[in-house]
């Protein structure tokens, strides 16, 4: 199947079976002359119109719809991609973010704080808040990253 349509009119698809070829724009010609004379296409072809100024239609290689599913299990990857960095992050501060917190709570006690625990309770705040900022992304991130694995499960079948 072969489609043309007009320059002048781009909604008129004329469909004939065949490859392009000399015949088949004959008779999507033919086709055109049925719906000007059907009314269905205004006469703005006043000044004559021949084969050659068909233009052939191809049609599209992948379809909307799938493209648009396509776009979305990209994004649902680099949804999951941030997910796993932010995951990873937290894992790695977790462990000195709660030794100081332990020192944290000190503050909270009558007990005598060290210049030791002092200095490394400073050190500390740092990695504390580096700690909070990423286990706070990574909950918003892992609530946006449960649509991205239902995206993704819907494009792999399962």
């Amino acid at each position: 199947m072969v489609q043309y349509t007009l320059a002048q009119s781009p909604e008129v698809v004329l469909t004939v079976s065949g490859q392009d070829s000399r015949k088949a724009r004959e008779k999507a010609l033919d086709q055109l002359m049925v719906l000007i004379e059907e009314g269905k296409l205004a006469n703005a072809l006043a000044d004559g119109f021949s084969a050659e100024q068909l233009v052939e239609v191809y049609p599209p290689i992948i379809s909307e719809p799938v493209q648009q599913q396509e776009d979305a299990v990209v994004e649902a990857i680099q949804v999951l991609n941030q997910l796993a960095t932010l995951k990873v992050k937290v894992q790695s501060v977790r462990d000195q973010a709660l030794q100081v917190r332990e020192l944290v709570d000190l503050l909270f006690t009558d007990e005598p704080i060290t210049d030791d625990q002092l200095t490394e309770l400073k050190d500390g705040f740092k990695v504390l808040k580096s700690f909070a900022q990423s286990n706070l992304r990574f909950k918003a991130a892992r609530a946006q990253a449960e649509e991205a694995r239902q995206v993704l499960d819907q494009a792999l079948g399962s």
